[in-house]
């Protein structure tokens, strides 16, 4: 891509007051058409949200925008809608044996309900905080229990398709973990074995760093810094690693861009919340120092390789980097993204959720090549054609992929790929996206999945 190292947040400001206005408009709409029995709302078709039975990992996002709409905004009709819909729907979520999304369901739900009772954003009742103290605290121990032990005397938190199988994604779901380990919790095992929630999100961290990110070592022919496989298999029998895989990418060898994504944004956001764990709790696993290398380099390999390798010009990558079309768009790196191309689809997803990954590591290391990357991505979003501002169509953040391979994306009348639809995931992320740059601009706490009084 090609940074803009000029860009400001200032420079965002309007970008930013659109698309919490046009936010306004389709979380009212799918609120008014949305059949919470129906199945969670997950992809757009023709403009409207609809679900399709996969697993139930994104009706968090629904409510998760409400309640991201009412911290930009303050309007108080949207927190009425994400806490009542928090208490009647998603209680659930919280017991789901069957996912590894509890990040995704109940830290965009109940988490952001007691971050912001905890910034003193909305009235703290006592037993209203208990109420998602415990929903967060349920919910981090439910998916640590997930656990499949390794060779390496690690383990991982393994995804819906079994305990062999580790999912890149994951990355940005043990935030879970991390806020029930903040409000004291840990989950009891058999013959009360206590089990800690930190040791299991630094484990299965250090797993997805060694292996579902690469770092140009030789570990097999298609080894390029900072590539990621979706997937990764274990021997279940004896904890050996055995080869990568990919469920929603083009190949095990080339990069589903939004795995990518979900690796920059999670590696950043606990290197953040690392900096504020005890060095004595860090101790089990060789003290700071060590934990802090593994992710450090986790991340920048996976930023260098979205800036240099994966997207279009302007910040936006194409759904895998190694899809066979983009042959047919010669020297697609160099040019602006192309939604209405006749060969590969973009992923307007990836990018939200990148963007976020680029500017938490160049604000924690200080260092303004990410963050004008991370701004660079931003401006792009936040403008058409990404940016939908029609009130008839339900999406936020048009030209997003769910599942390519499956053939899942609508193609519209007339062209050849999918486009012009959205995802509840990359609709959420967008205002996570937004809300991060517009408390900077505006000098208010630094958003993050956890408050410092937890």
């Amino acid at each position: 891509m090609i940074i803009d190292t000029n860009l400001t947040v200032p420079a965002l400001e309007s970008g930013i007051r659109r698309l919490f206005e046009a936010a306004a408009v389709k979380i009212r709409s799918i609120e008014a058409s949305s059949n919470p029995s129906g199945g969670s709302p997950v992809f757009t078709s023709g403009g409207r949200y609809t679900s399709r039975g996969w697993t139930e990992w994104t009706q968090g996002f629904q409510f998760g925008c409400a309640i991201l709409e009412f911290d930009a905004t303050g309007e108080q009709a949207f927190l009425d809608i994400g806490r009542q819909r928090t208490v009647d729907i998603m209680a659930p979520h919280i017991t789901h044996t069957g996912v590894h999304d509890h990040g995704f369901n109940n830290v965009s739900t109940y988490g952001n309900l007691l971050r912001l009772m905890q910034e003193g954003r909305i009235e703290s009742n006592p037993w209203e905080r208990r109420f998602y103290e415990l929903a967060l605290k349920c919910s981090g121990a439910v998916q640590a229990s997930r656990w499949t032990n390794i060779k390496d005397g690690g383990g991982y938190i393994y995804s819906f398709n079994g305990p062999h199988s580790l999912f890149v994604d994951t990355m940005r779901t043990i935030r879970a973990l991390a806020v029930s380990h903040r409000l004291g919790h840990a989950l009891l095992a058999e013959n009360d074995r206590r089990v800690s929630l930190l040791d299991r999100l630094i484990h299965h961290a250090h797993a997805t760093a060694r292996y579902s990110v690469y770092y140009g070592e030789g570990r097999d022919a298609y080894d390029i810094r900072g590539r990621v496989a979706h997937e990764s298999i274990f021997n279940t029998n004896d904890g050996n690693y055995r080869c990568p895989n990919s469920q929603q990418g083009y190949s095990p060898f080339t990069t589903w861009t939004r795995g990518l994504a979900w690796a920059m944004c999670g590696f950043a956001e606990q290197l953040e919340f690392v900096a504020t764990v005890d060095d004595e709790e860090l101790a089990p696993h060789g003290g700071r120092r060590p934990v802090e290398a593994f992710m450090r380099k986790a991340a920048e390999a996976v930023c260098d390789f979205y800036i240099d390798d994966a997207t279009a010009s302007d910040g936006v990558p194409y759904w895998d980097t190694g899809a066979p079309g983009l042959a047919n768009l010669k020297d697609w790196r160099s040019r602006p993204s192309d939604p209405f191309n006749d060969h590969e689809p973009v992923d307007s997803s990836a990018a939200v959720i990148a963007a976020q990954g680029l500017l938490r590591l160049g604000r924690y290391l200080e260092n303004d090549r990410y963050w004008k990357a991370g701004l660079t991505v931003c401006r792009t979003l936040f403008a058409e054609p990404y940016l939908s501002t029609d009130p008839n169509h339900q999406g936020l953040i048009l030209h997003s992929i769910y599942h390519r391979p499956n053939g899942w994306d609508r193609i519209p009348d007339g062209r050849k790929i999918p486009s012009a639809e959205a995802c509840m995931w990359g609709d959420y992320h967008a205002m996570e996206l937004a809300l991060y740059v517009q408390r900077i601009l505006t000098n208010k706490p630094y958003y993050k999945f956890w408050s410092e009084t937890q």
